[in-house]
């Protein structure tokens, strides 16, 4: 097996059955992780994630990432307990502070995300714990719960549990209270330097260092032959991604100039022909800056490099044939 960890990314862009093939192909390559998206209204993350588990004997299976604010504590923390039924010390909860204006469509205002964030960590550990938990917050409140299994373990579930931050302000929480970071895809590694010390300053809160919180980073990775085609697909993937989500705006480390451009074009959720029309506004360096693009070479080169700016695995996410990048990547990434 590669020294290297290597993690898999999937979204909606294949039909289920396909993800269970490709994560039994990673499975096979000696992958350590599937993590699932749940990012936009078009697949939640558990239904995939019971399936990849169902099929797999020693993949880790993570929540890549679901959010905060639309599940009930109760109903969170017998979920994961079902999954961790379905594949013990195995299932990694990803979560995070979901974005606008997505939140606001459907009828939620994300204010206070870091009391929101801190709340249901400490429930939802507690639960997880099998303990019995009282818990007068401003975000939850419970009084007395806990997941009575009648029939089946009893044992608390080991179920690490990661953020996923982008900001800074999160960050630090995350450094303070979770398992782990699942760091944002769509921005530079000069990024991760800034996260890093903001991890580091919450983990000092929690009398904890920067390697005791383990920090995956997802990539879209977008390789083949054809090395254009390989950048382009990538292009159209930063053009909706930059257009509609303030928070990876932000973080991307791309001019505000050519950011307002796109979202001029861009409208939430936006259209095949928009995204189509903004696209040749990104050139090619914007493409490398923030996704691992192009030749094989390329690839594994840019995934080095958020490494070496301090993610400890890289999740990729696969544009084109994500079983090319399975096998190009299944002796890691220093080869």
């Amino acid at each position: 097996m590669p020294q290297d960890r290597v993690a898999l990314y999937l979204q909606d862009a294949h039909d289920l059955s396909e993800g269970i093939e490709l994560v039994k192909y990673a499975e096979a390559n000696h992958f350590e992780a599937v993590w699932q998206a749940e990012s936009r209204l078009v697949r939640d993350a558990i239904v995939p994630m019971a399936a990849f588990a169902a099929h797999t004997a020693r993949l880790k299976v993570a929540s890549g990432v679901i959010n905060n604010w639309t599940r009930n504590i109760g109903l969170l923390a017998a979920t994961f307990l079902t999954l961790d039924d379905l594949a013990p010390d195995r299932i990694i909860c990803g979560i995070g502070a979901w974005w606008d204006p997505l939140a606001q469509k459907v009828g939620i205002t994300r204010h206070k995300p870091l009391q929101a964030m801190r709340e249901t960590i400490e429930v939802l550990r507690r639960l997880l714990n099998m303990e019995n938990v009282t818990y007068h917050g401003e975000f939850h409140y419970v009084d007395g719960i806990q997941l009575d299994v009648v029939h089946g373990r009893k044992t608390p579930r080991h179920v690490p549990i990661y953020i996923g931050a982008t900001g800074m302000k999160m960050m630090e929480l995350t450094g303070e209270i979770a398992d782990g970071a699942c760091l944002n895809y769509l921005v530079s590694p000069k990024y991760n330097l800034e996260a890093m010390d903001a991890l580091e300053r919450g983990a000092k809160r929690a009398g904890r260092t920067l390697d005791e919180i383990d920090r995956p980073q997802l990539v879209i990775c977008s390789v083949g032959e054809d090395r254009k085609k390989a950048l382009d697909a990538a292009r159209k993937m930063i053009t909706q991604y930059l257009g509609q989500q303030p928070h990876l705006m932000k973080a991307s480390g791309v001019k505000q100039e050519l950011l307002d451009e796109i979202h001029q074009v861009l409208t939430w959720p936006a259209t095949e022909e928009q995204i189509e029309s903004a696209m040749h506004l990104v050139p090619d360096e914007v493409v490398q800056m923030c996704t691992a693009s192009g030749s094989p070479a390329e690839v594994k080169a840019k995934v080095r490099e958020y490494i070496d700016h301090g993610a400890t695995c890289p999740i990729l996410y696969p544009l084109g044939d994500a079983r090319l990048m399975i096998e190009i990547f299944r002796d890691g990434y220093r080869s």
